[in-house]
């Protein structure tokens, strides 16, 4: 087969298509391109099976809670990298790096002084409407000032090239671990065109987040003892925690390996109890603590609140982020930027109409099959309505229930995400993909491992790259 072969039968529709533009290669995939050129359909579909065979023996698996049929399954995984210019991502990097500074200087104002509430940037309505704003945690100091240890901010590529942000990821985002499995089983299927390509490594994530978590430690000692936090085996996210705790090699424990004493959080080990200084923490905020949060929880730890709040055990991501996770709060993003930083935002918001106002409540309406609507505390592409692929029916309901409570939707315009090459039934397609990069916040700044998760949604014409709604994902190459 060679390359006239490969890319003969490849359309790319009506998005912009990140390989191929004006029917010739962009030059970040010639390269790449070229190689597989020389190769055949069936030699591509061996190494197509050899990669599900790694990901089956290592147990890459995520959760789908809806599905009836059973619950775990293996991550889809597409062999042809993604490929993103080292220009390319110099801005993305700076954009994000933008984005979380005045993220963070959010969260420590929403929680103490609340000057953007006070100058009315912000309406005091929004956040005390916020279902995860977290008055509990109100005035705990939290260490060097910073909330947002690990975030995953999701982008995407319109059809005017430009990267926008699709929303702010700040809680306990995951989906690192598939980015590291995703470049190991690349190393094995395509050894020389990482090398040949020159793409940035990702392996040294697990490094970084280790030294940022030991820096949070609030005891001043040589070893402090960090842990991963775990609901359990039955969470979606449950192998990735397993992975990170093995990679970094910290304990992973759960809500009952943990007890807390004189407002300190202790192991239990064989040898007796042992102080845990920082809780890298997989669950969410209800469940932390059932003294301080849902009651009836029983993955927390009684009284962990407490230790936070005496500061004696850090806890990444900081307690109360999910406000700035908000959907309705992310079309605020950029005047944070401009009111914390005094700047312009490096990397646009997609256009986003709050609808508690009749008026766009109206126009979103009448323009439904060019929107998107959204509930504002839903994820993994749950509560959606796509406007152009619905039925009069479910439109009907969606603005019965936007109606009762405008408060916990958004709208926004459909945007054509970019197509990348996939390889499906041994030929060349076009899917729609976003990006998620990692960056990790600690006391030295910001790091931002050059590449990140490309979600790609397999399903022909499918906008939607979540893995539980059929979404996969591709290895992501920076390449200079």
């Amino acid at each position: 087969m060679n390359l006239e072969q490969l890319i003969g039968s490849y359309t790319t529709g009506k998005s912009w298509d990140e390989m191929l533009e004006g029917g010739e290669i962009r030059q970040p995939y010639q390269a790449l391109m070229k190689a597989m050129g020389q190769m055949s359909v069936d030699e591509l579909q061996k190494k197509e099976l050899y990669a599900s065979e790694l990901f089956m023996n290592q147990g890459i698996t995520f959760t789908v809670y809806s599905d009836n049929a059973g619950i775990e399954r293996i991550f889809p995984f597409d062999i042809i990298p993604r490929i993103i210019t080292a220009l390319e991502w110099q801005h993305v990097s700076s954009g994000i790096k933008q984005r979380l500074k005045a993220l963070n200087l959010f969260l420590n104002d929403i929680y103490h002084d609340q000057l953007i509430l006070k100058e009315k940037i912000i309406p005091a309505s929004l956040i005390a409407s916020c279902p995860h704003y977290t008055r509990e945690v109100y005035g705990i100091q939290v260490p060097h000032n910073i909330y947002i240890h690990i975030s995953g901010i999701d982008l995407i590529r319109g059809e005017d090239k430009s990267f926008y942000v699709l929303e702010d990821n700040l809680r306990t985002p995951s989906g690192v671990s598939y980015m590291l499995e995703n470049r190991e089983v690349t190393k094995r299927i395509f050894p020389s065109l990482l090398t040949e390509n020159k793409a940035s490594m990702v392996g040294n994530y697990p490094l970084l987040l280790h030294a940022n978590l030991i820096a949070l430690s609030p005891r001043q000692i040589s070893n402090p003892v960090a842990v991963i936090l775990t609901p359990g085996v039955f969470n979606s996210a449950y192998y990735e925690h397993t992975f990170l705790a093995r990679q970094m090699g910290i304990p992973l424990v759960e809500g009952s390996d943990l007890l807390v004493e004189n407002h300190k959080v202790f192991m239990k080990t064989t040898h007796g109890l042992m102080q845990v200084d920082v809780i890298y923490r997989r669950v969410d905020d209800d469940f932390l603590d059932p003294i301080t949060f849902n009651a009836t929880s029983m993955l927390g730890v009684p009284g962990l609140v407490g230790a936070y709040r005496k500061g004696n055990v850090a806890i990444a991501n900081a307690l109360g982020n999910g406000v700035a996770d908000d959907k309705a709060v992310y079309a605020c993003v950029p005047d944070m930027i401009k009111y914390y930083l005094n700047e312009e935002p490096i990397l646009p918001n997609i256009p986003t109409y709050q609808l508690e106002n009749q008026d766009l409540r109206e126009y979103v309406f009448e323009n439904i099959e060019k929107m998107v609507l959204k509930r504002t505390n839903q994820s993994g592409g749950y509560g959606m309505l796509m406007g152009n692929k619905t039925t009069n029916e479910e439109v009907m309901a969606f603005r019965k229930a936007v109606d009762e409570n405008p408060r916990e939707f958004i709208a926004q315009p459909i945007i054509q995400l970019s197509t990348v090459p996939c390889l499906i039934d041994g030929k060349l397609v076009a899917r729609h993909v976003d990006l998620r990069p990692y960056a990790l916040c600690g006391p030295s700044g910001i790091e931002i491992v050059p590449g990140g998760l490309t979600r790609v949604a397999l399903r022909e014409g499918s906008m939607v790259v979540n893995s539980s709604q059929g979404g996969g994902s591709k290895d992501t190459w920076v390449i200079n």
